[in-house]
């Protein structure tokens, strides 16, 4: 391939950036050199440049694709340097133009909200009115009256803290490089490292005048200032004095006058006068003269009563949660938590609605009365509903298909939010929308818990049930409309008339300040939570998704426009966190009339001699086993005597797609066949419509026993008796806490309840033929027997709950803002706080496992870097508590600077081992430098050879039939140490 690479480099950047660029490409002009070159050699000098790269560096790289056209690949270093396809600026100024003269000039006397000039009190009246009316359209519901007036105040009071001197004289500077940034950085030379924050400082005032509202209770009072302060995300400090407004404070009085301090007071009285005067004009709004009459007293006897009640006092939590609650505690809390959510959502979306008009244009909008008219968007044409009437003449008028209309039709008579529940195979999917298409939807959120499940739902809606309407899945990985080869325009993300996400998607409107808007949609919109049971045993899952059924939970009712699906209800969390009522779940028989079978194998899960996961199968059999490890080492150690296809979440993001396909293919109704066999971790077990003749599991908890058990004959087609094998051991059996697999179940928090499923089912079933209506029908009474606080399964239900308290006090859920320079890469990152544990990065070596008793390392990696900027990694991710478990990170710190030169890690002395673990453990968030947790020869061959490959590394295992994924070689041993194996 033929490169290009312009040169934007300054200072002392550019003899460094020569230096690389010389010695691979010609200099075919001052800034400009050109080569041919491979992709391996563009990825080298992409490294190297990054290794040297400062603010001062600019280096872009274009790919000739013939005469007349180039392909920007890659930026390294300031990308203001260049526009958004590498062109670069040749005539600037930074001197007032003719068409750029600002007519409007700061007065003196005046406070302004941004550098738009906005007067502070219009711009704070309008996001406090837009606030309470977005609050009361999408709750449109009379009971929450008192809620929508905090949101105006909160609206009207958010912004106080702009009296702070330095950022007047910011704002009334006009030109301003990132305006956007509303203040939050005030100029390159300026730090809120000592000094607060706008929202701060608003905090501050608000508590000086506490004592004097009126007519608010403490819980008002609580919600004011935690929108308040969170209205922006926490500013990260690395020596955070921050605790509260009683060290803002401290550090305000340090960095503006006490003269100037001393007037900020009288100024919020008077700001807020004027704030009052405006409502009242505008529509005779008495909220604020009702609830805040603040009156100038003496600064003095203000500034003694606010040291002495606030000293020590710290900032509003973001989540209040406390392990000491009981469950009806818990529930109130989850109740204040999702109205500070939906408070916080509609300030600042009315914030950024507001922010984007010019000053003239705001005081228009004020003055005639007009800001409704903001709110109303262009709606967008939607025929869902002539695609939701169409899925009904899809099949015929059964029996069946006239249950399912009537299920629909009681779901959608319910006044609360409603509830499917519903064997497998039942048609839930197919009723879920018909309950849309009842309840009139124009827009519909799937939202599912995993992105396998989102597969198989967008799948199933665009090969059967919607085909011609336009429906999105919308996941980290995958971005497509209508098919899977049709990816969706950014521009375009979230606007089918049917979104499939995860519920991670959603969850980022209230753990996070840069989607906090999308809660409104959500609200608007009508919601089907499938698989909802999944989020009960999951860490900080269980409580916020509790918080966004609360948020629905606020509509009027019969309004609540939403649906909870899933097979097994799981009734206890439903009625203790959830607080929804028995009549709230409607049941859809099964239609399935064969019989069915439970039967239990005992087993020793530490060798092969009798292990059920390891002895060969035929005849469309699923093999189902609670983690990834489990199926790939059956798969190996069968895969030349059965005809299997192995599926799991330890693949890279392509494979996952193609498996899912063939997997889907195979085993869905009238499928291929191709394959006879499936090995696989528990990926399968939710939303996906595909059938076996013959299953093994894995013992597990009710809730994923049954889900499973769904796949088995799921089309009922079978004439012989379909018997399901659960494999279980004795330390499962009596609840304690040793072994693999009882291990396994107490970490997801269901130990005690897969016991006492156990005890139940033998207690009901032992050798019993059954129906599957019968075993629903168990499952139930299971729950029911439950109902106590000491039961196994409140017990289990409880201490998930407690594990995600404890979490989300560590601040997990907290919105943080980092200052960096903007950029629009589009590379994958891991978020600090990820939701879903410490993940990172990773790069793996490829295995081969043709024979899995002697295994070929292979001189490749697992997956190759993209070329350019946009294309995202076909990556690999690794829990990084495994990776220091194992002992790969201080390995890894010992090795990498040698073997990859360019990488940071290469600059920290080999004494500093805890520096470079830190370094790398940090960078790994970021798809462009993952941990290797496996090296090639090549690789090796830099630092001792082959010879030091670390014993417990982790390899991407591949074989002739198809990719195995990540595994660590020592994991094989059971394959080769037992007599079986030899």
């Amino acid at each position: 391939m033929i490169v290009t690479f312009i040169s934007q480099c300054e200072k002392k950047a550019i003899p460094r950036t020569r230096r690389v660029l010389d010695a691979f490409a010609d200099r075919i002009g001052d800034n400009t050199w050109q080569t041919v070159i491979t992709e391996d050699g563009l990825i080298a000098v992409k490294k190297l440049l990054r290794k040297t790269v400062t603010k001062s560096t600019a280096v872009s790289c274009h790919w000739i694709r013939g005469r007349r056209r180039s392909e920007l690949l890659w930026v390294v270093g300031n990308r203001n340097k260049f526009n958004n396809i590498g062109v670069v600026p040749v005539n600037s100024t930074q001197k007032d133009v003719f068409m750029d003269v600002i007519t409007m000039k700061a007065k003196k006397d005046e406070f302004y909200a941004n550098t738009h000039l906005q007067p502070l009190a219009e711009h704070s009246f309008a996001i406090g009115y837009l606030a309470q009316q977005l609050f009361k359209q999408v709750v449109d519901n009379d009971e929450y009256e008192n809620l929508s007036n905090v949101a105006f105040l909160a609206g009207c009071l958010h912004d106080l803290g702009k009296l702070d001197p330095n950022f007047q004289d910011w704002a009334k500077k006009q030109k301003q490089k990132d305006a956007d940034e509303d203040g939050q950085h005030i100029d390159v030379k300026f730090t809120f490292e000592k000094h607060p924050r706008h929202n701060e400082i608003s905090l501050l005032l608000f508590n000086f005048f506490e004592k004097q509202c009126k007519g608010l209770n403490n819980r008002q009072k609580e919600s004011l200032q935690h929108v308040i302060y969170w209205h922006h995300a926490k500013p990260y400090r690395p020596k955070d004095d921050f605790t509260g407004v009683a060290k803002v404070y401290e550090h305000l009085t340090k960095n503006i006058s006490s003269e100037q301090f001393e007037t900020l007071i009288p100024n919020a009285s008077i700001l807020l006068k004027r704030i009052n005067q405006l409502a009242k004009n505008y529509q005779n709004i008495e909220v604020i003269e009702k609830h805040l009459s603040w009156e100038n007293q003496s600064f003095q006897d203000q500034l003694e009563d606010f040291t002495y009640t606030y000293k020590g006092k710290e900032f509003p939590e973001f989540k209040l949660y406390s392990n000491h609650d009981d469950l009806a505690q818990l529930r109130s809390k989850i109740d204040q938590n999702s109205q500070h959510n939906l408070l916080r959502a509609c300030v600042i979306s009315a914030d950024r609605l507001i922010s984007k008009l010019s000053a003239q244009d705001l005081m228009e909008y004020i003055a005639e009365q007009r800001l409704d008219e903001l709110l109303e968007t262009q709606e967008e044409l939607s025929n869902l509903s002539e695609h939701l009437s169409n899925v009904s003449k899809k099949f015929p008028n059964s029996e069946r298909t006239q249950k399912q209309n009537e299920i629909a039709q009681q779901l959608a008579e319910l006044r609360d939010i409603a509830v499917l529940a519903g064997p497998a195979g039942c048609g839930k999917t197919k009723i879920a929308l018909e309950w849309a298409k009842l309840k009139n939807a124009k827009k519909v959120f799937w939202i599912c818990p995993r992105v396998q499940v989102c597969q198989g739902i967008f799948q199933e809606l665009t090969e059967n049930y919607l085909p011609d309407a336009k429906v999105e899945i919308f996941t980290g990985e995958f971005k497509f409309t209508n098919a899977w080869d049709k990816v969706t325009p950014e521009k375009e993300y979230l606007s089918g008339d049917v979104v499939v996400t995860t519920i991670d998607q959603i969850l980022g409107s209230i753990v996070t300040h840069s989607k906090v808007d999308s809660l409104i949609p959500f609200m608007d919109a009508h919601v089907i939570f499938d698989e909802y049971h999944e989020y009960i045993g999951m860490e900080i899952f269980n409580l916020l998704f509790a918080e966004l059924i609360a948020n629905k939970n606020m509509r009027k009712k019969y309004e609540k426009n939403t649906l909870l699906v899933s097979a097994t209800p799981h009734y206890s969390y439903l009625k203790q966190v959830l607080g929804l009522h028995q009549d709230d779940v409607i049941a859809m028989p099964s239609f399935n009339d064969r019989d069915y079978k439970i039967e239990f194998i005992d087993y020793d899960e530490s060798v092969i001699a009798g292990n059920p996961f390891y002895q060969s199968y035929d005849g469309q059999t699923f093999v189902i086993s609670n983690t990834a490890l489990t199926a790939q080492l059956g798969f190996i150690y069968q895969k030349n005597q059965e005809k299997s296809v192995l599926f799991h979440s330890k693949f890279k993001r392509s494979d996952k797609k193609y498996w899912f396909n063939e997997v889907y293919e195979a085993f869905k109704k009238e499928g291929t066949h191709k394959f006879e066999v499936l090995r696989s971790g528990p990926i399968v077990q939710a939303s996906l419509n595909i059938t076996a003749k013959n299953m093994l599991t894995e013992m597990t908890s009710p809730e994923n026993m049954l889900q499973r058990l769904g796949r088995l004959d799921r089309f009922g087609e079978s004439e012989n008796l379909n018997i399901l094998k659960v494999a279980i051991t004795e330390h499962v059996k009596n609840g304690s806490c040793k072994g693999s697999l009882a291990y396994f179940l107490n970490q997801l928090n269901c130990l005690q309840t897969t016991k006492a499923w156990y005890d139940f089912l033998q207690d009901q079933l032992t050798g019993q033929r059954f129906k599957l209506s019968k075993l629903y029908q168990l499952y139930k009474q299971f729950h029911e027997s439950q109902d106590q606080e000491n039961s196994a399964v409140s017990q289990d239900m409880q201490k998930a709950l407690k594990k995600s308290i404890d979490r989300i006090n560590n601040k997990v859920t907290e919105p943080t803002k980092v200052s960096k320079p903007k950029t629009t890469e589009r590379k994958s990152k891991i978020s600090k706080n990820s939701l879903r544990g410490d993940s990172r990065f990773v790069q793996l070596a490829k295995l081969n496992l043709n024979d899995y008793a002697k295994p070929v390392f292979e001189n490749e990696y697992a997956y190759q870097p993209p070329l350019d900027d946009t294309t995202e990694y076909d990556n690999l991710t690794e829990s990084l508590n495994i990776i220091q478990e194992l002992g790969l990170i201080n390995f890894i710190a010992q090795k990498h600077g040698n073997i990859d030169p360019s990488h940071p890690v290469k600059g920290i002395p080999e004494k500093k081992q805890k520096s470079r673990c830190m370094v790398l453990e940090n960078y790994a968030r970021d798809a462009d430098f993952p941990l290797y947790l496996s090296y090639i020869e090549d690789d090796l061959n830099k630092v001792g050879g082959t010879g030091v490959r670390h014993p417990e590394a982790i390899y991407y295992a591949v074989c002739d039939q198809q990719p195995i994924g990540s595994i660590t070689l020592d994991r094989l041993n059971i394959l080769t140490t037992t007599p079986e194996g030899k």
